[in-house]
């Protein structure tokens, strides 16, 4: 299939989200105010923190400021785009449903990534970019078009690992019944990403900063728009954006062999 199909049948999918989120009105705006309820209370939080200190890991209060409005925006768009598709995957595989997406003509990850989109998930991406528009400014940063494109490349690896971690575990309902518990774990690490990278010491550094990439996927956009391009930082970012998604991918198909449809 080429590529123009897939764009097609992901503008299907796009419409039929918005058809069934304009059917259910009420739940699209409760869950968009729980959400933003959320973003909120991070805020308040660094507010309070920083009540009581200038700098916290050599991070002042806007830059704070800046590095969660960034994680945010990597979760918001993780949530608009892949949450419920992968959500939805192990209960898909446990009662047989899968067999839906192996019968469609495209490649199966992409069926099961892209059947919905979340409007509500997506719609509080306004307001973490707005976060970081306000945070940049206070700063007195003036990114060019090109500071600009790169931080977003870098939101774009950053979501690529979020949604490479994710289908890691969501994959595991191949080999065992019911994967709830991981899948809740995987909001405990990516917790961190709101996080300093300078925060982290000793044990804590190598497992949540080089082992798993849950701070660097916010740290390095944010450190970026904040000190400028480095390089090796950038290129880190990129590396373990590529491995993370092959792994993810490998595991993937690797859980297709062993998956018994319905109707065997």
């Amino acid at each position: 299939m080429k590529l123009r199909q897939y764009f097609r049948i992901w503008l299907a999918c796009i419409r039929y989200s918005m058809v069934r989120t304009m059917m259910f009105r009420f739940d699209f705006f409760l869950w968009s105010a729980v959400e933003l309820a959320w973003m909120s209370v991070n805020v308040l939080l660094v507010e309070v923190i920083y009540r009581h200190t200038d700098s916290l890991a050599g991070w002042n209060k806007y830059e704070m400021l800046l590095l969660v409005g960034t994680s945010m925006l990597i979760q918001r768009l993780l949530m608009g785009f892949f949450w419920s598709n992968l959500f939805e995957m192990g209960r898909n595989v446990r009662t047989g449903a899968f067999d839906f997406y192996l019968a469609q003509p495209g490649n199966p990850l992409f069926m099961v990534s892209t059947r919905k989109l979340d409007p509500d998930g997506l719609a509080n991406t306004v307001v973490a970019a707005g976060l970081v528009f306000y945070a940049a400014h206070k700063l007195g940063l003036h990114p060019g078009v090109s500071g600009v494109l790169l931080y977003l490349a870098l939101v774009a690896c950053g979501l690529v690992i979020h949604y490479s971690l994710f289908l890691l575990t969501a994959s595991l309902t191949f080999w065992i019944i019911k994967t709830e518990g991981i899948e809740g774990s995987y909001f405990t690490v990516v917790d961190f990403s709101r996080l300093p990278r300078e925060a982290f010491r000793g044990a804590a550094s190598v497992l949540m900063v080089y082992l798993l990439p849950a701070v660097i996927v916010s740290n390095v956009p944010a450190t970026t728009l904040i000190r400028g391009f480095q390089p090796a930082y950038a290129l880190w970012l990129g590396a373990a954006s590529v491995a993370w998604f092959a792994l993810a991918v490998f595991v993937f198909n690797r859980g297709l062999k062993r998956y018994a449809s319905a109707s065997s």
